[in-house]
């Protein structure tokens, strides 16, 4: 099997087995939470994209990667991971935190795409070996941070349902309370 199918054959199957995952796991959980705390653990897992760097390290990455596709590809996960640590850092407000979570999620997707853009003009599949021991980076963690963009788009644009289930939870069970102590 020739280097450019053994990739790209990585990279899809990196996308299934994140989804399912994902679907099973992590969708559910952070539906579970409030915006706040979803976002908030979105943007956690983000805040460690300063790897990304490692991209431009020599003896990590073979010096025939091209520049071309490194260079972005590095600084655009750095910007994200330090646009994600903000965020995380003004959580307690509010006014900062939300245009944060918006900010680390669109210049973090833009990054992914223009990634993969890149990396398909200098033909990178054919040659993933330059990406030595980085190699794992767009194989299995690229996949999660892009599923985990679009899920943070999807809390940023659904209605807060979690609030409404919240109070919703809430009065029922203060009805049951009600019902043990006084009766039905």
């Amino acid at each position: 099997m020739s280097t450019e199918i053994l990739f790209q054959t990585h990279l899809v199957l990196g996308y299934v087995a994140w989804l399912l995952c994902f679907g099973a796991y992590g969708l559910p959980w952070l539906s579970s939470m409030d915006r706040l705390a979803a976002q908030r653990a979105i943007a956690t897992l983000h805040s460690f994209r300063f790897f990304g760097l490692v991209f431009i390290l020599p003896g990590v990455v073979s010096p025939n990667l091209p520049a071309h596709f490194a260079v972005f590809a590095a600084y655009g996960d750095f910007a994200t991971g330090l646009l994600a640590m903000l965020a995380l850092i003004t959580v307690r407000l509010p006014r900062l935190f939300w245009p944060l979570v918006v900010a680390f999620n669109l210049v973090g997707t833009v990054d992914l795409v223009v990634d993969y853009y890149h990396a398909t003009q200098v033909g990178l599949p054919a040659h993933a070996e330059q990406l030595g021991a980085a190699y794992a980076i767009p194989i299995i963690y690229v996949p999660l941070l892009m599923i985990t963009h679009v899920a943070a788009f999807y809390f940023l644009a659904r209605p807060h349902q979690n609030t409404t289930r919240a109070i919703a939870d809430g009065a029922t069970a203060s009805q049951g309370i009600r019902r043990s102590v006084f009766g039905p």
